[in-house]
């Protein structure tokens, strides 16, 4: 029996499968299977299965059933005491699954890990951002406020998930944001913090749907507050401050600047104290230039910033 299955679902995304599933391949640690969950792609993932010839990777077809379906469906074939999740379009630093591994092992309370995560541009470059979540120990009344947990950064332990459920099948978007919270109710967190997970921006993204994200948003954080004591309830407007701020950046990163302005506006109104966070303050500084340079000489600025981050990293890593 494997000692982790790792699960990648995978909708017509082998312009990424392949390099993502290299980086598993390429793991330190090595006591796992790989299920690719072919969620009725219309492209060549079966042929392209079918000349694998390491013995870890099985390929796993079904009818098109959305991600949280794809997911659960890797979670009733899993064999491994912990699960990791990876999207098909995600890429894993070399020790990522040892150092979680060890992280589960080490920790019996803990029944979910995660890691600080690089974000990525679609050609894979390096972008410099780097979330470094701090998400640990009793983390419901935090993730509540805002989910800084990317899903492929993600570790769990199959007893665990067997207790808190699978994926909501009923949400097409947040469906990683519910699960986080149902586990945050009933286990510790822990993190690795290292940048051991790359995210990948690019238009294909689901999170640039951001009419429906937050539709699914409300589902699930209603869901969430149903028992929640009185006292608590001033942390709902928080987690909907913290989202509509984060649409309205995705909102600017698909340079749809009246609809970032429109989730700012919003998330203020749930959480007027978020005009004092960076994030929030940045957020103002980047409309600010699309008025000042136009959409052309921001996105010219934010490459900008792309490159000294990137230097940065690099100078980092060499020192």
């Amino acid at each position: 029996m494997p000692k982790v299955s790792v699960i990648i679902p995978s909708y017509n995304a082998m312009a990424y499968l392949p390099e993502t599933l290299d980086s598993v391949l390429r793991q330190t640690f090595t006591d796992l299977e790989v299920l690719i969950i072919n969620d009725g792609s219309s492209d060549h993932i079966v042929q392209w299965a079918a000349n694998i010839v390491d013995p870890r990777v099985k390929l796993i077809s079904q009818e098109n059933q959305r991600l949280a379906a794809a997911r659960n469906t890797g979670i009733t074939h899993a064999k491994g005491e912990y699960i990791a999740f990876l999207d098909a379009d995600d890429l894993w630093e070399l020790t990522k699954l040892e150092k979680q591994v060890s992280c589960l092992d080490d920790n019996p309370t803990v029944g979910l890990v995660h890691t600080w995560t690089l974000l990525i541009d679609r050609e894979g470059k390096k972008t410099g951002k780097v979330l470094m979540t701090q998400l640990e120990g009793d983390a419901w009344q935090q993730i509540v406020q805002k989910n800084t947990i990317v899903v492929s950064s993600v570790m769990v332990r199959a007893s665990c998930l067997e207790t808190v459920g699978g994926f909501d099948r009923d949400l097409h978007y947040c469906e990683d944001y519910d699960m986080w919270i149902r586990f945050a109710s009933r286990y510790a967190f822990a993190v690795v913090r290292e940048p051991l997970t790359n995210y990948r921006l690019h238009p294909g993204t689901l999170s640039t749907h951001c009419e429906e994200v937050l539709k699914h948003f409300r589902i699930l954080i209603e869901k969430a507050f149903q028992s929640a004591p009185t006292e608590l309830l001033y942390l709902r407007n928080r987690g909907y401050g913290n989202q509509n701020l984060y649409l309205a950046w995705r909102s600017v990163n698909n340079r749809d600047f009246k609809a970032a302005i429109h989730y700012r506006q919003q998330a203020l109104a749930h959480y007027p104290q978020l005009r004092y966070s960076w994030d929030c303050i940045r957020l103002s500084f980047a409309l600010a230039l699309v008025q000042w340079f136009k959409p052309d000489g921001y996105s010219k600025v934010r490459s900008l910033i792309y490159t000294l981050r990137r230097r940065v990293l690099t100078f980092r890593h060499l020192s």
